[in-house]
């Protein structure tokens, strides 16, 4: 591994421009050096590449919907949502939450994303339930406009009836189009001219040990594919032939740093600057976070390896910014007061929603309405939870809620998502509204079946004649993995949305990993006995604190 040793004290001194506060506008100013992590969010199994001008980032995201975000940067250190590849989960009845179970912690996993210049078209390929779903969206031009896509039409294909596991698409410098997949024994399967179908697949590497979450690359005349080794190294295969041979070295093995109590930097993949740049994009195991993005400079061996650029053996926390550039993307210290025609693609669903119950108010005020969809006592089988990832290292997310409209037996606030989880909000019982803290929600990680539906931990003032309630979750995300250590919550509400009283005891989060998704900021609505009530969720704020 090359050093970055001798820049290290300057880039501690130089100016965090990717931590800035949001400049005019809420897009971030630019920045002077690369800060890790690249995006303190959970997104994670990545899949960067560039077209043109504009670097894209996929990552999985389970059973929330819409799936496979879309990211888009102009440096490589600043990134906003722009699209989900997947819109809908069309991948059975369970992932809508309509009696048939659930799917949590199935869906999307590690999954690829590609443009092809030839007939400007983006494709997404993901292993779900045994079966490779294609989706694709026009790219309407973007290699002409420098990378940039107008609008997002993502349609779905007919699935390839065999799972490609942990995929990496490669289109290749004639156009062919393959793609890399496997578990152990990593394979090749060269795809049809339309990019839909095999038309050949082939053993290209065996190791005695676990390697997966493949990614292709052509770089001067040799085909590389990436492959970790979960959850500590991660090797490149090369070849001067996509069906091999190939032989294997190590980019990074245990690699200290960026982050303390953090995982290893690992399943990443290469990417490459207009000016002639690479760099290695990973990701660090970071609960109760979730998995978030780092970024380092690669060098290459006389003989065509790459190398990473580490600061004393460590991979650096500051990075000179891989490109300078005017252009910016919004900052994601942000607020929504849901104004738009459609959801923007900060938000994810905790399965596919109910798409009669709910809906934007539009006009100057927005807002979005959420009806009940469903009786149940069990806020993991409701439908219509909206989700949005927290930004590290501690932040705050606070709805704003007018619930005059709720029902008897109603339940509706804001919760912190995952497998252990506690929220605050209102119950209503007849004509009595009482702000509650309730914790105790779990899922079992043996086949994530609800074990917990909640306890009152705490109740709050009686709220008369409905009308609006802040609520506020204050959640240290900073990584604890592998300790003992629980890092909290709290959970605030308030009347006025400016005077805000705690309510219950701090909650601990999870730091286990099998849910794989990290902690989110939710807001959610259910009955408990007739559906008929609704909410309307006014505004989101989210603050680093």
């Amino acid at each position: 591994m090359k050093s970055l040793h001798t820049l290290a004290a300057a880039l501690a001194a130089s100016p965090l421009g990717v931590r800035s506060a949001p400049g005019p506008g809420n897009v971030l100013p630019r920045a002077t050096t690369l800060t890790n992590p690249v995006l303190w969010q959970d997104h994670p199994d990545l899949d960067v590449f560039r077209v043109g001008d504009v670097f894209y980032y996929s990552s999985s995201t389970f059973a929330y919907s819409p799936g496979a975000p879309v990211l888009r940067s102009y440096d490589l250190a600043n990134w906003e949502p722009v699209s989900h590849s997947v819109p809908e989960l069309n991948f059975g009845s369970k992932y809508y939450l309509n009696g048939s179970g659930t799917a949590y912690v199935k869906g999307i996993w590690a999954s690829s994303l590609r443009y092809r210049a030839s007939n400007d078209k983006f494709y997404w390929m993901g292993c779900v339930e045994g079966k490779t779903h294609i989706w694709t969206s026009p790219g309407n031009g973007a290699a002409k406009n420098k990378g940039e896509v107008s609008n997002w039409n993502w349609t779905p294909n007919k699935p390839i009836n065999s799972c490609y596991y942990d995929c990496g698409i490669l289109v290749d410098d004639d156009d062919t189009m393959f793609v890399v997949y496997g578990n152990t024994d990593i394979s090749v399967a060269q795809l049809s001219a339309d990019g839909l179908t095999p038309v050949k697949q082939q053993s290209v590497y065996k190791h005695s040990e676990t390697i997966e979450g493949a990614r292709m690359y052509k770089i001067n005349g040799y085909y590389y594919i990436l492959v970790t080794r979960p959850a500590y190294a991660e090797y490149v295969l090369r070849s001067k032939s996509p069906f091999g041979p190939y032989t294997m070295k190590t980019l990074v093995s245990r690699i200290n740093g960026p982050l303390s109590n953090a995982g290893f930097a690992h399943q990443g993949g290469l990417i490459d600057t207009q000016d002639g740049k690479w760099y290695y994009a990973a990701f660090l195991d970071a609960y109760p976070g979730g998995r978030i993005p780092v970024l380092a400079p690669l060098t290459w061996s006389s003989d065509g390896w790459p190398q990473l650029v580490t600061d004393n053996g460590n991979w650096g926390k500051n990075y000179p910014i891989p490109v300078q550039t005017t252009k910016t993307v919004a900052s994601p210290v942000r607020s929504d007061n849901f104004t738009g025609t459609s959801l923007s693609h900060e938000w994810e669903w905790n399965h596919n929603p109910d798409k009669t119950k709910y809906r934007l108010l539009g006009g100057t005020e927005g807002g979005l309405l959420l009806q009940t969809a469903d009786v149940t006592t069990d806020l993991f089988a409701a439908r219509n939870t909206l989700t949005h990832r927290i930004l590290g290292p501690k932040s705050s997310g606070t709805f704003r809620l007018n619930i005059s409209k709720m029902k008897d037996g109603d339940r509706a606030g804001a919760v912190l998502f995952r497998d252990r989880s506690a929220y605050i909000g209102v119950h209503k019982e007849g004509e009595t509204s009482t702000i509650v803290m309730v914790n105790g929600l779990t899922l079992s990680e043996d086949n994530w079946s609800t074990t917990g539906r909640g306890t009152v931990a705490a109740k709050g003032p009686t709220v008369t004649g409905g009308g609006d309630i802040w609520f506020r979750i204050i959640a240290d995300i900073t990584p604890a993995f592998g300790t003992n250590t629980e890092r909290t919550a709290r959970f605030e509400y308030s009347t006025d949305g400016i005077k805000f009283t705690g309510l219950g005891p701090a909650f601990g989060m999870t730091n286990s990993w099998r849910y794989f998704t990290g902690y989110r900021f939710g807001v959610f609505n259910f009955a408990t006995k007739a559906r008929g009530g609704e909410v309307t969720v006014k505004s989101f704020g989210m603050q680093l604190v």
